[in-house]
């Protein structure tokens, strides 16, 4: 399905002279596809009809499978992409795209909490996002030169040593 959605994608703006890579509709096709609705329940936590993110799905199964049970079994969920950015964990994210008052009206009256895993929810709070040197593994890190103590800046060439003191 998401090749198929891809490719019709890339027509559409082949036919317009226009050349886009496809990692870029990739990331918006996985979006779109992030979610399952669950088809039959096994031994997990679910209920028929559920819609959950698919890694929830996937880590639902191997629990109940670990521990000898019957996985649920479920269908992919094509989402526009309106209804996917509104269906995000976060509602942080969610509340940034549109519907700001439901989303968040939802959220309190729902008692969640945002648990800013995400690269926007964590740009929006002003944090460091959790990628790069944002990443908590690296924080207590220092940088580690090859340049022996009190080692000498050399002038950039063409530059006489008085011109740079």
């Amino acid at each position: 399905l998401a090749k198929y959605l891809v490719d019709e994608v890339q027509e559409i703006y082949r036919l317009q002279g226009v050349r886009i890579n496809d990692k870029h509709i990739e990331v918006i096709v996985r979006q779109m596809l992030r979610r399952v609705r669950i088809k039959e329940v096994g031994d997990t936590d679910f209920l028929i009809g559920d819609q959950v993110e698919k890694w929830r799905f996937e880590e639902e199964n191997e629990r109940v499978l670990g521990e000898g049970g019957q996985p649920a079994v479920a269908e992919p969920l094509l989402l526009g992409i309106t209804k996917a950015s509104l269906s995000t964990e976060s509602f942080i994210s969610a509340a940034s795209f549109q519907e700001t008052t439901k989303v968040l009206t939802e959220a309190a009256i729902n008692g969640k909490v945002d648990r800013l895993v995400g690269l926007k929810e964590n740009v929006i709070m002003g944090r460091l996002i959790p990628a790069g040197t944002g990443v908590s593994k690296y924080s207590g890190m220092e940088a580690v030169t090859d340049e022996p103590e009190g080692a000498e800046e050399l002038p950039a060439p063409g530059t006489t040593p008085e011109a740079v003191a």
